[in-house]
């Protein structure tokens, strides 16, 4: 066996194979790549508490409705730590 058995037979589909593994590995890096950062800003994503925070503070709800409002949130996330930021 010597260095010429790659490139006779069967062993340029070894080659070919390992070239489309190659591009098409690079193109789907590319592709995921361009994808996120298109959707991902940067920027964390803000959750119902956060929100109403900041309603709150701009003085666009009363504390009342603040309250009423903020309750009702964090009794539909059970799975999430509750933010007490007031």
């Amino acid at each position: 066996m010597n260095w010429n058995d790659w490139y006779t037979g069967w062993g340029w589909v070894l080659w070919i194979g390992f070239i489309v593994l190659f591009f098409s590995s690079v193109g789907n890096w590319g592709y995921t790549y361009r994808a996120h950062r298109r959707y991902d800003d940067g920027y964390p994503q803000k959750d119902a508490i956060d929100i109403l925070n900041e309603r709150y503070a701009s003085g666009e709800i009363k504390h009342d409705e603040y309250v009423r409002m903020k309750l009702e949130i964090l009794d539909k996330q059970p799975n999430t730590p509750k933010k007490m930021a007031s």
